[in-house]
């Protein structure tokens, strides 16, 4: 073949994947309608409830990640909550020794490894708060989720994680969900999964599941009404600034849609656009808010976080959580530097969204709050 006809070879493909790509875009739906989430039937609100009773007056929770990626939120808002409401002991764990490398940012030092939970607790924990992972089937997770199912353990599937636990073989034959990005994958895997739509959390014979990323913070609130009682459930949620929390969710409102998939493209294109951002740690900080503003910050597709202190020696939270900073660095320019706002931390959230919005445009804060599955975000009502 000539170099002319490989050319020529070479601009028909493109033209073809391009046209393909087309097509793809046309055929997703457009924006959702608004939708209201009904009311879920005290039955199944009870029975939730039933399967998070501890087994122990003051239960032993665990967090498993895995060191080489595991999600932000997942990991530390289940953890800060219910060490917050000091109803539990909670372990934040990882698969081996060394730190756990959290995405879309932020790097912690577990509490310890599976080895050393299990010579603590030979008996087992009460609770499993399974993240989502970079890999769903890492051997040395399954076996310990097994191991710990086996041990009676209540296992909690957040976010992406339920794909974690159908991996071990925990979600075969029961009612679940997970976030609506990885349903068919989900669904496809482990065909004998029961898809429960417009429920932020399912449970099913010891194991729950939730839909997205902001679905932690309801399931973490509803193992405190389970362990301790609505009274100490409901005074956490006005603390933190949680209200409504219960499960239901109007999950016809999370989709992959035209305006999604276009801005995320859009934003990937535009290298120009793109910048680091500095978020300072600091001992006592309240990390409810350093993960929301570390998570959001780093899905827009324009900007990377980083984290930084006069040393790289890990920094603690106010919940004993060790953050390990990216760099040292004494300072961060002021334009470019991430501010975390000062009362009730789940306010985060939204002043996080709203930032996004004013320093970019509605559509990246719109497919932020897409990605983190949040229900309260509407930018329509704050662009107005």
């Amino acid at each position: 073949m000539t170099r002319s006809r490989m050319l020529y070879a070479v601009i028909a493909l493109a033209l073809l994947a391009l046209a393909g790509f087309g097509v793809w875009m046309a055929s997703l739906p457009g924006t959702p309608s608004a939708l209201t989430a009904t009311p879920v039937p005290q039955a199944e609100v009870d029975a939730l409830l039933t399967t998070l009773k501890p087994r122990r007056a003051r239960p032993v929770i665990a967090v498993p990640g895995l060191n080489a990626g595991t999600e932000t939120t997942d990991y530390l808002l289940p953890a800060s909550i219910l060490r917050r409401a000091d109803v539990a002991e909670v372990r934040l764990l990882a698969a081996a020794p060394g730190p756990v490398q959290l995405y879309p940012a932020l790097r912690v030092q577990p509490d310890a490894t599976f080895a050393g939970f299990d010579a603590a607790y030979p008996g087992g924990a009460d609770y499993v708060i399974v993240p989502a992972m970079r890999v769903d089937d890492d051997p040395a997770i399954l076996d310990w989720l097994r191991q710990q199912a086996r041990k009676g353990a209540t296992i909690i599937g957040v976010c992406a994680g339920a794909k974690v636990v159908a991996a071990a073989g925990l979600l075969n034959g029961r009612r679940a969900t997970t976030h609506w990005y990885y349903l068919d994958t989900l669904l496809s895997r482990s065909p004998t999964i029961q898809y429960v739509p417009d429920r932020r959390m399912v449970a099913d014979r010891g194991v729950v599941t939730t839909t997205g990323i902001t679905a932690s913070v309801p399931t973490a609130l509803a193992m405190v009404q389970a362990i301790a009682g609505s009274g100490r459930a409901d005074a956490l949620a006005r603390e933190l600034g949680v209200l409504p929390w219960d499960a239901r969710h109007a999950s016809g409102a999370f989709q992959l849609t035209r305006p999604f998939a276009t801005t995320v493209l859009k934003n990937r294109l535009s290298l120009w656009r793109r910048e680091s951002l500095g978020l300072r740690l600091t001992p006592g900080m309240d990390e409810l808010a350093l993960a929301f503003a570390a998570d959001i910050w780093s899905r827009t597709y324009l900007s990377r976080v980083q984290s930084y202190a006069k040393t790289t020696d890990p920094v603690p939270t106010r919940g004993g959580i060790r953050v390990i900073p990216d760099l040292a660095a004494p300072d961060w320019p002021q334009q470019s530097r991430i501010t975390l706002p000062k009362g009730p931390p789940l306010q985060a959230l939204d002043l996080a969204l709203e930032a996004v919005l004013a320093r970019y445009d509605k559509a990246t804060a719109d497919i932020v709050a897409m990605q983190l599955e949040y229900p309260r975000w509407d930018s329509d009502l704050l662009s107005r």
